[in-house]
This record gives structure tokens, sequence and C-alpha cells, in this order.
């Protein structure tokens, strides 16, 4: 079968995809040489040879050059969690799901990068901090669903914020300088620091 047929804007995806990967791969260059706040949108499409309005087609705002979609790696958290086994705890599944967005962000050195640059400007931290609402409002609702008990939706609000803080962690510890693991890696550590209370209702 043709994948175009299948696929509808299949090719037109592709592109979209390539230019927002390459917009943001530009201005986190331009932002890490000359700061966050002394580069505009404007010169950011110069670079790119484009106007100004296109770039704010594919990113409503300049933080967005930085943050990238949340509503979509936040549903590639909350699709693999769901694809985990109900006979797993929770945080394990919590984990595990965390670690196929790690897997398919690609945290390479250009994701250290814009980490660095994130880290470093207020409005970015806003962000971000927005980011990880929208995330939690997603994953909430489907890990209350496998808690059995009084007040599953209150202790489902406690463990995603508990994965989300150990995914804060983890991606804070690996840009320090000199630190060699993995962001997966350093993900497991943060997860393996929680106290034990005993196996996470299933």
């Amino acid at each position: 079968m043709d994948t175009q047929t299948a696929s509808p804007g299949g090719l037109r995806a592709i592109t979209r995809d390539a230019v927002r990967t390459h917009l943001s791969e530009l201005a986190i260059d331009l932002f890490t040489e000359h700061g966050f706040d002394n580069v505009t949108v404007e010169q950011i499409a110069a670079a790119a040879g484009i106007s100004a309005r296109s770039v704010h087609r594919y990113f409503p705002a300049k933080e967005d050059l930085v943050v990238g979609d949340p509503t979509a790696y936040g549903s590639v958290v909350r699709d693999a969690f769901l694809a985990r086994s109900t006979d797993e705890s929770v945080l394990s599944s919590l984990r595990a799901a965390f670690t196929v967005l790690l897997d398919h962000g690609g945290q390479d050195i250009r994701g250290k990068a814009a980490l660095c640059v994130m880290t470093s400007v207020p409005a970015l931290r806003a962000r971000n901090h927005e980011k990880h609402l929208l995330w939690a409002s997603l994953l909430t609702p489907v890990v209350a669903a496998r808690l059995r008990g009084s007040d599953a939706e209150l202790r489902a609000q406690v463990l995603v914020q508990t994965a989300l803080a150990c995914f804060d962690v983890a991606l804070t510890a690996w840009v320090v300088p000199g630190e060699q693991r993995t962001p997966a890696e350093l993900l497991g550590v943060a997860f393996a620091a929680l106290p034990s209370h005993g196996p996470t209702p299933p």
C-alpha cells in the first residue's frame, strides 16, 4: 500500500516537523551564543531566511522554540503509561513512561543546550512549569483509573507530581558539567531514591 495514500498529508507533516526542528535548533544556537533575551523572533527568522510571521506559524511564542510542543510530549508519556501492564506498580509504570519520552525526544548534546537555556531564563522556567501542569492533567486521570480505594484522585496527583519531580531532577543533573550518565540512567537514580512505603496500589 502506498504510504502517501494511507496517510493523507504524511509528507506535509514530515516537512512541518523538519521545519520546526530546524527553527528550534537555529534558535537554541542563537540563544546559547547571545542570550535568550537578546535574540528576537525577527533575528531568528532572518537567520532562517523566512519571515517572522512564518516563525510564529510554527511557534506562537518565542519560548516555544525551546520548550517545544507540551501536548505532544505529554501524550507520549500518557500513552506509554497506558501501554504498561496493570500488574506493575504505578511508579514503575511512570518511570518507564518517562523513559519512553526521553528516548522519543533524543536527549543529545543539542537537547542539553536547550536545557541550559531553559534553566537560565525565568520566562522559560515558567513555561516549563506550565508544561508540567499540562502533563499532570493528562496523566492524573489514567493513574487514578488504575488505583483502587478511597482518595484515588489525590493519590494519583501525588504519584504524578513525584514522577515529574524525578524527571526534572534527572534532567537538571544531566546538564551539570562532567556528568557522563544518560538522562534515562539519572531518571532511574532519581526514582530509586524515593522512600519505600510498600508496593504502590495496583
